[in-house]
C-alpha cells in the first residue's frame, strides 16, 4: 500500500503532467486555427460576444476579469478589423452594445472547422482503445473545470 507521501507525490506529478499536456494542446489549437493573426484575448472576447449576441463592454469586462478600460481597447481593435460592430442599447442609449459582424461569424466558423479538422486528423492517427482513453479523460477534466 502506498503511504501518504507517495500518493501525494503522484497526484503533484499528475497535475504536472495535466497542465502541460492542457497548455500545450491550447498552443497547438491556437496556432492551428488562427490565420487571423489576432492576439488570445480578442480571440475570446470575440467567443464571448458570440455567446452572448450583444453586450456591453462593462459586462465583457467583468466575464474575462480585467477593467472596462482594458476591454475598451480590446473591442477598438475588434471594430477597427471589422469583426465587431456597434448598436445602440434598446433600453439604455447611455450604453453602446457590441454584437459580432459578418466578417466575425466567418472568422469564428472557420477556426472552428480548423480545430476540428486538425484534431480529428490528429485522433484518427490513435488506436481505439487510446481514443476511448481521450473520451473518458476529456469527460473528467469537463468535471474538474466545472467544479
Amino acid at each position: 500500500m502506498p503511504s501518504r507521501s507517495e500518493k501525494t507525490s503522484e497526484l503533484e506529478a499528475t497535475v504536472v503532467a495535466l497542465l502541460d499536456a492542457s497548455g500545450y494542446m491550447a498552443r497547438r489549437l491556437r496556432a492551428e486555427s488562427n490565420p487571423t493573426g489576432l492576439s488570445w484575448s480578442e480571440t475570446i472576447t470575440l467567443a464571448r460576444v458570440e455567446r452572448a449576441g450583444a453586450i456591453t463592454i462593462a459586462a465583457l469586462a467583468r466575464a474575462d476579469g480585467v477593467t472596462p478600460q482594458s476591454m475598451r481597447m480590446t473591442v477598438q481593435r475588434l471594430e477597427r478589423a471589422g469583426l465587431l460592430v456597434r448598436e445602440a442599447h434598446p433600453h439604455d442609449r447611455r450604453q453602446v452594445l457590441f454584437q459580432l459582424s459578418q466578417l466575425a461569424r466567418d472568422t469564428r466558423a472557420d477556426t472552428i472547422e480548423r480545430r476540428l479538422h486538425w484534431l480529428t486528423v490528429s485522433l484518427a492517427a490513435l488506436d481505439p482503445k487510446e481514443i476511448a482513453t481521450l473520451r473518458a479523460a476529456a469527460t473528467l477534466m469537463k468535471r474538474i473545470a466545472e467544479s
